[in-house]
């Protein structure tokens, strides 16, 4: 009996490496390949095809730089530039990392696909897919796949969802991989050093980014001048680091202004609020919203989560009351609504309600 042939996508950590290990051990043909998302992965690329040659499976290289450009890379310098901050793992995920893997298997007679995500994909009464939440919740990835759709969904694996992260590490060292005790990035990829401000400069130029590269006025809220900023495409909503403004006591970034390039300073408790808009909205676990929800709204990658009650606010948007006021609703940044312990859907923050 011919085995069953899976693709997963190796990035070159312990996680992807391990899904390979397993996948293989329950009698998988496993076909590792790699996303070349932008030059200079020669390491990235190297790691993986160790992990390959160690678990025995046939590894290569795709190249995805022209779609990672043009879809993740352009995307995030342009919404930096309009005062917002995006996830750019939340676009490539649907668009580029999902999308090369199912045409990559497709290509060599695969009907499944696998990543090293710690979710799980779950079966609803009513016929659709949704993702769960981890049996770890410390290593929960749930919240960068509410994009998926239903055809991705139902083409995917995710075996790490029912393992902590030490568990992975064990089954890692059980099968002799090198990447073991490999630490987990924490960076944007195509921004290791955290210089966003340096990325867009030099990747947007000065006709893309136009004005937000330009010093501008730090202000309070009625609009007095406090000093000057560096340029918008600096700051994100709540941040106290790296102001430099002589204030007395602790201040915090609570609104970018693109229109006249403000950056407005405020304190903490203005960085509360209990509405937000969201738009380019994906469901999941139904067709539409019906009504009002009740539902635990995450408004960021680390927010473990707030109950609110969502319902349509026009056309391709949803407003979100929060029983309880959330610090710092960035637009740009997704809003990720769940139900029993699933995704019910989410969108991108447009701004507070």
């Amino acid at each position: 009996m011919e085995k069953k042939k899976i693709v997963v996508g190796m990035s070159g950590g312990v996680d992807s490496s391990v899904t390979a290990w397993l996948l293989k051990q329950q009698g998988y043909e496993v076909l590792g390949v790699t996303m070349r998302h932008f030059s200079g992965m020669d390491e990235i690329e190297r790691e993986a095809a160790l992990a390959a040659e160690q678990l025995g499976i046939s590894w290569e290289a795709a190249d995805v730089r022209d779609a990672f450009s043009e879809q993740v890379m352009e995307e995030f310098a342009r919404e930096y530039a309009m005062g917002r901050t995006p996830n750019p793992c939340v676009i490539c995920n649907r668009k580029i990392k999902w999308e090369a893997l199912l045409r990559y298997a497709a290509g060599r007679g695969a009907d499944r696909i696998a990543t090293g995500h710690y979710a799980r994909i779950c079966s609803l009464p009513n016929g659709r897919l949704s993702i769960a939440n981890a049996s770890s919740a410390t290593k929960d990835q749930t919240y960068a796949l509410y994009r998926l759709t239903q055809e991705q969904l139902k083409h995917t694996e995710m075996p790490l969802g029912e393992y902590s992260k030490e568990e992975v590490r064990q089954m890692a060292r059980q099968a002799g991989l090198s990447v073991a005790q490999k630490k987990d990035s924490q960076e944007i990829c195509f921004i290791p050093d955290h210089d966003y401000a340096a990325f867009i400069r030099r990747f947007a130029g000065e006709e893309k980014a136009g004005s937000a590269l330009l010093p501008g006025n730090f202000v309070d809220r009625e609009g007095t001048v406090l000093g000057r900023h560096k340029g918008i495409i600096h700051y994100t909503i709540g941040q106290r680091k790296g102001l430099n403004l002589a204030m007395g006591h602790p201040v915090f970034v609570t609104g970018i202004r693109p229109d006249t390039q403000e950056v407005v300073i405020g304190e903490n408790e203005d960085l509360f609020s209990t509405k937000l808009l969201c738009g380019r909205i994906n469901l999941m676990a139904e067709e539409r919203l019906e009504g009002e929800r009740r539902l635990l709204g995450r408004i960021r990658y680390g927010h473990k989560g707030t109950m609110c009650r969502v319902r349509e606010a026009g056309e391709g948007l949803w407003e979100c009351e929060f029983e309880e006021p959330v610090r710092a609703v960035t637009a740009g940044q997704s809003a990720v609504f769940y139900e029993d312990g699933h995704i019910f859907g989410g969108g991108i923050i447009e701004g507070r309600g």
